[in-house]
């Protein structure tokens, strides 16, 4: 559900034997009264007419009286029930420390994780001394083979299974491992642009007065962050890494261009770099990053690549010292001394997401200990609160909506026999995983200790990539997991042509196993339709039931969907976020197309499910009124302005605001609430989007 990239966002979960409590969440989001319809009955606001705005209609009550909390950007359903899983997992974690677990045990590194990121003093008292083996490598960087050598040495695993879009962090080059593009019996590395410090190259780039006030602010950002850690001539510096970053986004290419999984199809022999992105020393890269010994590499933005190669020569070697020893402490900020991690927070939480109050230890030592152990956890958590009853009731759900969507196909009037029976082809091999993964993460090699916070990190972020490069000498996994099950999330993985249901995002109000199936179909199902659709989304439609790419389409086929898909872009452009910020059609296609397909499949599975008997009326609302309202209810959000311009800026999907309009393309939410023409949601039949 990518908040659902093909991972659905929600609010991110980013030893000693005696650990701290959890104390209780000083500001929790209440969840609200639901009647026996699984509706919150009193989050709608009845002086809104649906046909003009049905999340207000839906939700309008709710933001009357719902309140973000300090340590949050934004609040709403994923907040309530990620709220649930972080205590859970905090009480977890604090229990996996009791009985003194014997060393080498998971529980063991549990608790001493924990316990290291809790230490505040310890961490006082070593200062900046953690980093100064990286620092020092830096410092030492005699010419560009050296520069060429921090970097391999320093390239680190993109584990988002699907957005290979851009590597989000310090590093300027990311890497990916899974199997070709074109053929899905072999892994192979992709290498990603990377080496922003801001989101997107759009901060760095746009003349919108808000984007000019955050570069200056985060230029001030890397000032204060170079003093605090007494460098020299720390203003100049922070100029100079600025450029540097603005030369950076410059060569990157934008997220719209990165999504063309076509592009992205650029397997390089190892020996062809040199020639075809000069600048770098590639070889030196490649031995120090543990890629020597591959055959190719796949390129997946071949211009961001070249552009980044080229400035490794073009510009001083002393600036990339001071970009590099930035970004070293940078990415270890929230570790390092209070005075670092507050620096940190000033700038990334409440200059970027407007959040003004940095976010309990507890919560961040519970969040960093299940990205450093998250499989450990894991099975910690569904053994205590997975029971296999709730699997077996979303396994059949998903099945019951597989069902939908493969009759649904049949009777797809303007779709072609050939391109039918791929599709069903495509939907009968779709690999369906509930709860948890069949094979757990083993652990045994990872070091962590009760007194060494950064270095647990460290370790563990370089565990983590010599897994993934472990995969370039293994056979493909086709149940292989992206996510933890304590993560509050679902994913699509188009190259094994699978879907992923972790155990938490199984929760009320998404998932009641005791709820009228309107609501249930209207709330979790819509999150399977939306999974499954993904599968033929505008990339999904692009990959075959074995996962490789692959046109499967009849030209006449492929010809509609694209016309059906830009309707929906030009739906989607109207929407406006904030004042002159519209929301981007093209960059949020492919969560609109499994909006619309998800929710028009669960519609068709919830009304399968009754049998043939009517739906009761309860509460007043028709079966269709609840599944409806379900739907609007799940995407219930309120947000930060600074947040809230992030997104739309620089996520591939849409504001919940805008994603519960999706309704306004189904027949039956016409005939369910009666909306009018001249209302502001109200399209012609001709005009609804139907792709799938």
């Amino acid at each position: 559900m990518r908040q659902f990239r093909w991972i659905l966002t929600a609010a991110a979960l980013t030893s000693t034997c005696a650990l701290a409590a959890a104390p209780a969440d000083p500001a929790p989001t209440q969840a609200p009264a639901r009647s026996a319809s699984g509706i919150d009955l009193g989050g709608i606001d009845h002086a809104v007419q649906p046909g003009n705005d049905f999340d207000n209609y839906a939700n309008g009550n709710w933001k009357k009286n719902a309140e973000i909390p300090a340590d949050r950007s934004s609040t709403g359903i994923f907040l309530q029930v990620f709220q649930k899983a972080e205590q859970r997992n905090a009480d977890l974690i604090r229990d996996a420390g009791k009985g003194n677990p014997a060393a080498g045990s998971n529980e063991r590194r549990i608790a001493d994780y924990y316990a290291a990121f809790m230490d505040e003093d310890a961490i006082e008292k070593r200062g900046l001394a953690p980093l100064q083996p990286k620092l020092k490598q830096i410092d030492a960087m005699a010419g560009k083979a050296d520069l060429a050598r921090v970097l391999g040495n320093g390239l680190r695993a993109d584990v988002d299974p699907v957005n290979a879009t851009n590597f989000h962090t310090e590093h300027l080059f990311g890497l990916f491992v899974s199997h070709g593009l074109e053929d899905a019996t072999h892994n192979i590395p992709y290498l990603l642009q990377g080496g922003l410090g801001m989101p997107t190259r759009d901060y760095y780039l746009s003349d919108d007065k808000a984007m000019v006030e955050t570069r200056g602010k985060y230029q001030a950002y890397i000032a204060a962050l170079l003093k605090q850690a007494g460098v020299a001539d720390a203003d100049a510096k922070a100029t100079a890494i600025l450029a540097l970053e603005t030369k950076i986004a410059k060569a990157q290419v934008d997220i719209v261009d990165s999504q063309d999984i076509h592009k992205a199809n650029n397997p390089w022999p190892l020996g062809s770099f040199a020639k075809n992105a000069p600048g770098l020393d590639w070889s030196t890269f490649f031995k120090a990053a543990g890629l020597d010994q591959q055959k190719v590499v796949d390129v997946w933005q071949v211009p961001g690549i070249k552009g980044l190669a080229a400035l490794t020569a073009s510009e001083p070697l002393q600036t990339w010292k001071d970009y590099l020893a930035f970004h070293a402490l940078n990415e270890a900020a929230p570790l390092l001394p209070k005075a670092y991690a507050d620096l940190s927070f000033g700038f990334y939480g409440q200059t970027l997401s407007g959040t003004p109050k940095q976010r309990d230890r507890w919560k961040r030592g519970v969040a960093s200990t299940n990205a450093a152990l998250g499989d450990a956890v894991g099975q910690l958590y569904v053994k205590k609160y997975f029971p296999a009853s709730s699997r077996k009731q979303v396994e059949d759900m998903v099945h019951n909506i597989l069902a939908a969507f493969d009759e649904r196909v049949d009777h797809i009037d303007w779709m072609t026999p050939a391109t039918r029976q791929r599709a069903k082809a495509k939907i009968a091999s779709i690999r369906v995983s509930v709860g948890y993964p069949d094979n757990w993460r083993d652990y045994g090699k990872l070091e962590i200790r009760a007194d060494d916070a950064l270095g647990n990190l460290q370790r563990a972020d370089e565990y983590e990539y010599q897994h993934q490069l472990a995969k370039l000498r293994q056979p493909v996994d086709r149940g292989e997991w992206w996510m933890t099950p304590q993560t509050v999330n679902a994913v699509n993985l188009p190259l094994q042509n699978a879907l992923n249901f972790p155990a938490a995002i199984l929760e009320a109000p998404f998932f009641d196993p005791k709820a009228d199936a309107a609501a249930n179909y209207g709330s979790i199902g819509a999150v399977i339709g939306h999974e499954i659709s993904h599968s033929f989304d505008n990339l999904g439609a692009e990959f075959d039931a074995q996962g490789n790419l692959a046109n499967w389409w009849t030209p006449e086929d492929q010809a509609h969907f694209k016309a059906a898909g830009q309707k929906l872009v030009e739906q989607f452009n109207a929407y406006e976020a904030l004042p002159g910020l519209h929301v981007n059609g093209q960059q949020t296609l492919g969560e609109n197309i499994a909006d619309v397909s998800g929710l028009t499949i669960a519609y068709l599975a919830y009304h399968k499910s009754l049998g043939g008997k009517p739906a009761p009326v309860i509460d007043g609302l028709s079966g269709d009124q609840r599944f409806f309202l379900a739907f609007g209810q799940s995407w219930r959000e309120k947000i930060r302005d600074a947040a809230l311009r992030q997104r739309v800026i620089g996520n591939e999907h849409a504001p919940g605001r805008f994603r519960a309009q999706t309704v306004r393309n189904l027949d039956g939410w016409y005939d369910a609430f009666q909306p009018k023409p001249g209302e502001a949601l109200y399209l012609d039949p001709a005009q609804r989007v139907k792709i799938w």
